[in-house]
This record gives C-alpha cells, structure tokens and sequence, in this order.
C-alpha cells in the first residue's frame, strides 16, 4: 500500500513528495534512532499509549532527547491520520539523534531530534490472520540490546529475504538452542496440553506492545500462559505457533521449515487469541474476520 500523501517532519505536516531529511542525519549515517508502528482500526489507535512508553523508554537508552511529552506524541498521531482521512491503517514514527555539520561518531553533548512520521492506509485483518504463515529457522545475528526498537534492521531484513528464498513468509531467529523471536514479532507456541509458550522479557527480545495486548487477555480467555524461552524441535513439535506485531496482529504459522505445525492450519487457541484480541481493538469479527468464529 502507499503512503498517505501528507507526513510530518521536524514540526510540519507537509506533502510526502517534499519532504526532506539531510544525509548527514545520525539515522542514515549510524542507525542512531529509534520507531514505533501504531495500528489505527475503525479511526482509533491501538494500544498507543503502550508504544509512546517504549518509544519513550528507547530515546533514553539511545542518548536522544525526547522531543514530545505523551499528549504530544498522542496529538501527533491523532492529526496525522485526520489530516489523511485514514480509517484503519498504520503510522510509523522515526526520531534519529539528527544532522549536524560533519559525521562524528559520538556526535555533539545533547541531540537535537529528527522526528519523522507516515501514515499508510491498509488492512489490517486479511489473509494471512485467516490462513497463516510459513517460516524457516535462522541464527540470530542481531545486536545484543534488542529490547530497545531501534532501526538496526539490516539482520531483520536479511531474514526475510532468506525465508521468502525458502519460500517462507518469516523466520523464527535462534541463538544458543533457544528461539529468540520471529524476524520482526514475537514468537508463542501452544502446547498439546494447551499451555501458551512465549519468551520472558530481557534484553535478547522486544518487549512487544502487542505482546502485552495478548498477555492481558489471560483471564478473559482462560488461558495458561508460561514466559520461558522454548527450542526449535518444542516448536516444530507444537500444537500451534503464532506471532503478535502491531503490523500483522496475531498471525498464526501453520508450518516451520515445510513441515506442518500441528494440522497445518490455524488452530483453536489460536483463533481465540485472536478473536479477543480483535474485539479488544473494536472489530465486529462477524464482518471483519467471521473464519475466528469458525469450529476448528
């Protein structure tokens, strides 16, 4: 899908073909900064205020300043998608450490902001929440501090092109026997016993905003969730394995290295999972994913 064609930058919303950021920005030159994707459904965010925090929470572990307050960023937000007239989408947002007059590696004592933002119109449940995905194992090569959401996504973006070669959709990355996450979500299995599986929070994973979205339907949904790391063969054994981003929701896998997970198709707790979660978020599942409602 394309951009809408009004964005923000340094303080302005202005047309998409005229916005200008300088080469010598700390975000081209080093990666020095920091995003966030918001899911928008029905004109509302989803879960924003959980996406301000680690925005919040990421500028400070990066040294950059946080050039907004939380009503800030909220109004930001707000008017990018009014000023586009888009109904269910994304917004992405970009703070880089900024320009300056030479490429210095630790940069000036205090940074000043490049602050960047997009909106792009499309929807959010459709076929891949309905029929799943494939993925393929990889080794983890990513920096160590992966909790903070930076734009270090070189390894992130490189795993998807081995998958897609593989003809997979993503890739569950691996390091010392353990997955960490998918290439760009967090990782769950379901047991056979129907306990949910996914990896505790430190630094070797994003602390996933939708992550916390499934996390808070553990009582609503009965279920039994356990925060430990799991191995690739308790994966590929699973009753079920899914991921949660804000991008694709909950997106269930039906396959791990072209074997089948399970029955190869979207399982039960699953479809639940996700059913809870789209009513969380205001969809009217018997319109817009009526397959959640679907016997397995």
């Amino acid at each position: 899908m394309p951009v809408c064609p009004t964005v923000y930058l340094n303080g302005s919303f202005l047309p998409a073909s005229e916005a200008r950021i300088s080469p010598l920005d700390r975000g081209f030159l080093f990666a020095h900064a920091a995003y966030e994707v918001t899911a928008v459904y029905g004109g509302r965010f989803v879960d924003l205020a959980g996406h301000i925090a680690r925005l919040s929470r990421t500028l400070e572990g990066v040294s950059i300043p946080n050039p907004l307050d939380p009503p800030g960023w909220q109004m930001l937000h707000a008017d990018l998608i009014a000023r586009n007239g888009m109904d269910e989408g994304l917004v992405y947002l970009e703070v880089t450490g900024g320009a300056y007059d030479t490429r210095d590696f630790a940069g000036p004592e205090t940074f000043t902001p490049t602050v960047f933002a997009y909106a792009e119109a499309k929807p959010l449940i459709g076929e891949k929440a309905r029929d799943g995905v494939k993925a393929v194992f990889l080794n983890d090569m990513r920096w160590k501090r992966r909790d903070m959401k930076t734009t270090q996504l070189l390894s992130q973006a490189l795993a998807y092109r081995v998958a897609k070669g593989q003809g997979a959709d993503t890739a569950f990355m691996v390091e010392d026997g353990f997955v960490t996450e998918a290439a760009s979500a967090n990782a769950w299995i379901v047991t056979k016993a129907g306990e949910i599986i996914t990896r505790d929070l430190s630094p070797a994973i994003l602390p996933g905003i939708t992550r916390s979205g499934v996390m808070a339907l553990r009582e609503t949904g009965g279920f039994t969730i356990t925060e430990r790391a799991f191995t690739p063969d308790e994966a590929a054994g699973a009753a079920e394995v899914f991921t949660t981003s804000a991008g694709a929701m909950i997106s269930p896998v039906t396959h791990l290295d072209g074997k089948a997970i399970g029955s190869g198709k979207p399982g039960p707790v699953t479809r639940k999972i996700q059913r809870l979660y789209y009513e969380a978020m205001g969809a009217d599942v018997s319109v817009a994913a009526p397959w959640v409602l679907e016997r397995a």
